[in-house]
Parts: C-alpha cells; structure tokens; sequence
C-alpha cells in the first residue's frame, strides 16, 4: 500500500507565505512525476505545478513567480512553497504521485493525497 500524507496549510493574510508538504510511503520502487492540484467549492480540480524525478518543474500561469515546488527523492516528499498570496489562491490543495510499485510485477499508478486547506484573507 502506498500513502501520501499531507502538512501544511491553513490561514494567511494576502501577501502572506505557506509552505505544504507531502510525503509518500509504503512499497515503493520508484516516484515518477509529483504535483501539487487544488480545488476551489463549485470549480474544477486544477494543476498548480509539477515536478518530475529529474527535478524540472512547471507551473499554472496564475502562480508562476510565486510560488516554488522542490521535491525531496530521497525523503520521497514534494513541497510547494507558496509566496506572495492571494485570496484567489483560497482552495483546497492536493498533492498527486505517480509511482512503481512492486508486488509480483511492477504497477504504475496515480495516488493522491487527502487535501488541505488554503484560505488567503484578511
């Protein structure tokens, strides 16, 4: 079995910073590609930024400049430092890997994370 468990999040003032994490763990063989998705009530799930194993990183058009994602290979943990934040970054954030496992043959699968939390106000 294989989980994601995310850190992170909660209230921030505009032009406030969070920080959110998310660490994977159970037999694993290999993370490919992790990324950080969010989702606003009433809105579709969208991509915020990406990260492949060889640490090439791209984003949404909304955040770029803002905010950072890095990735950890040998702790199997993504982050996503945001910066200079918004009320339109409110939502729910969710990290996603795609990872090999091993078990009688290799498997390659999506996992999310559980969610949390971002609400920009003031």
């Amino acid at each position: 079995q294989v989980q994601l468990v995310q850190s992170g999040g909660g209230l921030v003032q505009p032009g406030g910073s969070l920080r959110l994490s998310c660490a994977a763990s159970g037999s694993i063989f290999r993370i490919n590609t992790m990324g950080w998705y969010r989702q606003a009530p009433g809105k579709q799930r969208e991509l915020v930024a990406g990260i492949t194993s060889d640490g090439s990183a791209n984003y949404a058009d909304s955040v770029k400049g803002r905010f950072t994602i890095s990735r950890n290979n040998a702790l199997n943990t993504v982050y996503l430092q945001m910066n200079s934040l918004k009320p339109e970054d409110t939502s729910v954030y969710y990290c996603k890997a795609q990872i090999t496992t091993w078990s009688r043959g290799y498997t390659t699968s999506d996992y999310w994370g559980r969610g949390t939390q971002v609400t920009v106000s003031s």
